[in-house]
């Protein structure tokens, strides 16, 4: 069975999780317009997610994702992280606040979260997608016996091989143009920076999963080139940053709409894993030269810097993820955007019939 058919999907689209932007009202929008919602879990605490997920239930009766980061555990180093919290001082200086006394591991691995994992398989997502890894056997056994349809991301052959060797349903093709964090099962291992359309045409002659296009698609002849390329279905996610019931603040939707959004980078320095951004003064600090401290350890010192900063009227310390297709974000209601792209997609295959 096709997953837009075990989904219930009309559109073979995916909203991106992407936490602290994604929000029940973005998802739910999404799923009553006939794509699949996500909200993203892996930042926030049991209670919360649990909230998160009766919310967007509240709000549509669709099929709705819910994400986790299944990172590495990070390791602590207080040479390094010492380091680190000199070097942002007289950033901190700057906003009149003194840096964290030490660094903290601020998120969870879902890989070691057994609470969250209960509350899932209490709870019954009808998807679960996995980023920075895949969880154990028996929690994969946990979540299939309720039923969830699950999704893991892959950067690369390798990956999508171990994920569907661990059977999970689905693959998310990530390639180098997508916003926010790289899906690297290790960070610090080389990167073969496929792009989108190579990546998911390779995994769908590698793999035998259903292939999710993932990265700088922002409209319909995107999403009908991703298919072309052999993808089931597609994942946008800075397409949604400028809709209305997006959490994005104001000065995150000017960056994307502003002069620098086609010129995002990839930088390890916001949070200690590379992830694309909108270039500004925290990504200014990526010289090749300062290496962060480990993911989430590093976003602990970066968090902290963006709020003392914002609390002064300055935005250039936010993490403000986005991909290559920034420029191309419209503001438009999540079912306007749905309602455009499908128009869109159905236009391209009527021109190439």
């Amino acid at each position: 069975m096709r997953f837009t058919d075990r989904l219930g999907l009309t559109l073979p689209l995916i909203q991106a999780p992407m936490a602290g932007v994604s929000t029940p009202a973005l998802a739910a929008a999404v799923c009553e317009a006939g794509a699949l919602g996500s909200i993203a879990i892996g930042a926030t605490d049991v209670a919360s997610a649990r909230t998160m997920i009766a919310d967007v239930r509240a709000r549509t009766d669709r099929a709705f994702n819910v994400n986790v980061f299944v990172h590495r555990p990070a390791h602590a180093d207080p040479v390094r992280e010492a380091h680190w919290l000199d070097l942002l001082r007289p950033l901190f200086a700057e906003f009149r606040v003194e840096p964290p006394p030490a660094l903290r591991t601020i998120y969870t691995s879902f890989a070691d979260d057994a609470d969250m994992l209960a509350m899932l398989v209490d709870t019954a997502p009808p998807v679960v997608s996995f980023h920075f890894g895949i969880p154990p056997a028996d929690t994969l056994d946990a979540l299939r016996a309720r039923g969830v349809f699950m999704l893991a991301t892959a950067t690369s052959v390798d990956e999508a091989i171990a994920i569907e060797a661990a059977g999970i349903d689905a693959i998310g093709a990530q390639g180098i143009e997508a916003g926010g964090h790289r899906g690297m099962f290790e960070p610090q291992a080389p990167d073969a920076a496929m792009s989108t359309l190579a990546l998911t045409e390779t995994l769908a002659k590698t793999t035998h999963l259903p292939i999710i296009a993932a990265g700088g698609i922002m409209d319909g002849a995107g999403i009908a080139a991703a298919l072309d390329r052999g993808a089931a279905g597609v994942q946008l996610g800075t397409a949604f940053i400028a809709c209305p019931e997006s959490a994005a603040d104001e000065a995150y939707r000017a960056a994307v709409s502003g002069l620098s959004a086609d010129t995002t980078i990839l930088t390890s320095v916001i949070s200690g894993r590379p992830a694309r951004a909108i270039p500004n003064r925290f990504t200014a600090l990526d010289t090749g030269s300062n290496i962060p401290p480990d993911y989430p350890r590093a976003y602990d010192a970066g968090k902290a810097l963006h709020a003392a900063a914002k609390a002064t009227g300055e935005n250039g310390f936010g993490a403000h993820w986005a991909g290559q297709g920034a420029p191309f974000a419209r503001s438009l209601p999540a079912a306007e955007l749905i309602a455009a792209l499908k128009a869109e997609l159905e236009a391209c295959r009527e021109q190439q019939s």
